[in-house]
């Protein structure tokens, strides 16, 4: 089969908080007229990117049972067969991965399966990174180089966090790692999409220098960190508003630098939309996002990954914001 005809494949990748969602909304909100599938993988038992991601034309598929670098590799080739087995035609697929995933097992399911490998073609993988923490990041383990090494396009996301002289020295971290790379700095991960999608950047050679492994059957092991957690948390109602900052706001002064993510859904008393939040560290923000449907059961939920989790005492302060 042509390469023209082969359906292209976008890996998103990040470590935790780098801005992929915000990265995966701004590609299916621009007018571009094509139509693309979506498959969503989170590390933790309860899964929300799937309501971060922008009410759109899009089919959108969340694996939240495990790592896709890891123990559901399986399950993508499976997800992606079905997706070439529609009637629906598909401009491109895109993946993104967890925070804490190492591209090249993904990127190895797109030449490990033969239906796959014969109807798609792996165009990029696609990093950002976190201006403000990758430096702590790098330090902390192996999964935020892993994902900067196998990069086709580096995003230097949260450029406004940081001076011009600290940006320039992260810049020369990232090109430590990766030289090859195309690097893009950006605010709020806003990027031209010319930049992003059918770039046909991805190149195998490169990717086998880096790995050598790469094309064997299970060659290429990945194990993440075993201090690193997640603490998942649902109440069937909603939150004070109030209650809910000033716990956060706690949480992430005393125990933010072992909190390297959360992020939630919240139903707040008296409010229509939903609550957003997103956390890196000790930094937070809150927004409000797409209304409650009247099928919809309202409810909160939030997500913490990091180390040395107390997963009693969180959920305890979460279950004293409920609105009553």
């Amino acid at each position: 089969m042509a390469t023209q005809n082969l359906i292209p494949v976008t890996i998103l990748t990040g470590y935790l908080g780098a801005g992929k969602t915000t990265l995966l909304n701004r590609i299916l909100t621009e007018s571009h007229g094509q139509k693309y599938a979506v498959i969503i993988n989170e590390f933790g038992e309860l899964g929300i990117d799937d309501q971060l991601v922008v009410s759109a034309d899009e089919e959108i598929f969340e694996m939240n049972n495990g790592c896709i670098c890891c123990t559901v590799r399986g399950d993508l080739i499976r997800v992606i067969g079905g997706l070439l087995k529609r009637s629906q035609k598909f401009d491109g697929i895109i993946v993104e991965t967890t925070g804490l995933a190492d591209p090249a097992p993904v990127a190895q399911t797109f030449f490990a399966d033969e239906e796959v490998q014969s109807r798609t073609r792996l165009d990029t993988i696609i990093t950002l990174v976190d201006a403000k923490n990758v430096m702590t990041q790098l330090d902390q383990g192996r999964e935020a180089a892993e994902q900067i090494a196998f990069a086709d396009l580096l995003i230097l996301n949260k450029i406004d966090l940081v001076t011009p002289d600290e940006a320039d020295e992260v810049q020369k971290r990232l090109r430590s790692i990766n030289r090859f790379a195309e690097l893009i700095r950006s605010v709020e991960s806003e990027v031209p999409l010319k930049k992003l999608l059918d770039r046909q950047s991805f190149e195998l050679d490169r990717m086998i220098e880096i790995a050598p492994d790469f094309m064997a059957p299970d060659g290429h092991h990945h194990h993440h960190d075993s201090d690193i957690q997640s603490v998942s948390m649902r109440l069937a109602g909603e939150v004070e508003l109030d209650d809910f900052e000033d716990w956060m706001g706690f949480i992430l002064k005393s125990k933010g630098v072992d909190i390297f993510r959360s992020k939630g859904i919240l139903a707040v008393a008296g409010e229509n939309r939903r609550l957003v939040f997103q956390g890196v560290h000790m930094q937070m923000r809150t927004s409000f996002g797409q209304p409650w449907r009247k099928s919809d059961s309202r409810g909160s939920t939030m997500v913490f990954i990091g180390r040395n989790l107390d997963e009693a005492e969180l959920r305890k302060g979460f279950e004293l914001c409920a609105a009553f």
